[in-house]
């Protein structure tokens, strides 16, 4: 967060500068006003391009494993693992029941198991957690 702030802080003083440069640029008449508003959208241009390829090599850290430890932990079945994966994927109920060819109430069954298993009260805040523990 504070490397954030330092950037933006650091653009909005570049800019000021600019803006003070292309003023004195204007008052002294050596510059045309094309030329100083030429030179500061490529600053800025550059500046965007550093930031953007900057924002794109920092990786989040993101670890594959699953903590099988932890499903084991929590006592949740293969079935419902296989449920909550589905879930993760984004599947409705039904496309779930279709996919693991099981009925829909039993589906039912097994994500009102995970709620309780994981502590939540929404399935989006089920995957929330799950993630956080590492097992999808």
């Amino acid at each position: 967060m504070k490397k954030t702030i330092l950037v933006f802080g650091l653009l909005i003083l570049a800019l000021l500068l600019l803006f003070q440069f292309s003023k004195y640029a204007i008052i002294s008449g050596d510059l045309k006003v094309e030329l100083i508003i030429a030179t500061i959208a490529i600053v800025f241009f550059f500046i965007g391009v550093f930031l953007n390829k900057k924002s794109l090599q920092q990786s989040i850290k993101l670890t594959d494993e699953i903590n099988h430890q932890k499903i084991k932990d929590l006592d949740i079945s293969n079935r419902e693992y296989e449920v909550l994966q589905k879930i993760a994927e984004g599947l409705s109920n039904k496309e779930i029941a279709e996919s693991l060819f099981l009925s829909e109430s039993t589906i039912k069954t097994h994500v009102s198991n995970l709620l309780v298993k994981l502590d939540a009260k929404r399935r989006t805040q089920a995957l929330k957690k799950a993630k956080s523990l590492q097992i999808i």
